[in-house]
């Protein structure tokens, strides 16, 4: 049996992973595993994010920290890096600003 895996991970994610040589810590059907858990959370947490922002008004920021410190908790699914980078693609998703998110350039939309 191949294996054609379809998705990309991409790099920041593996990056969790890997030790300072860049090799995975961990098997490559884990990675794969840890990052569709991952990639669906933030896929899950936008449109709640969304509306407690526009519903209740919470600041953007808050709603991310409020995210990443549940993402964090004793019962949480993820590790502490996995929850910053769940958080980072929610930021990125939302079209909100985020420290691990690079500035749009210039005159982008």
């Amino acid at each position: 049996m191949s294996d054609v895996y379809q998705i990309e991970i991409p790099p920041s994610f593996i990056a969790l992973h890997a030790d300072a040589r860049g090799r995975l810590t961990l098997p490559l059907q884990s990675l794969r595993e840890r990052y569709e858990l991952c990639e669906d959370l933030a896929q899950h947490l936008t449109e709640h994010c969304r509306g407690i922002h526009v519903e209740i008004g919470v600041d953007e920021q808050e709603v991310l920290q409020r995210c990443e410190r549940g993402l964090c908790s004793p019962d949480g699914v993820v590790s502490a890096s996995e929850a910053q980078w769940v958080v980072t693609r929610l930021a990125e998703l939302l079209g909100w600003p985020h420290p691990g998110l690079e500035a749009p350039a210039p005159g982008a939309h």
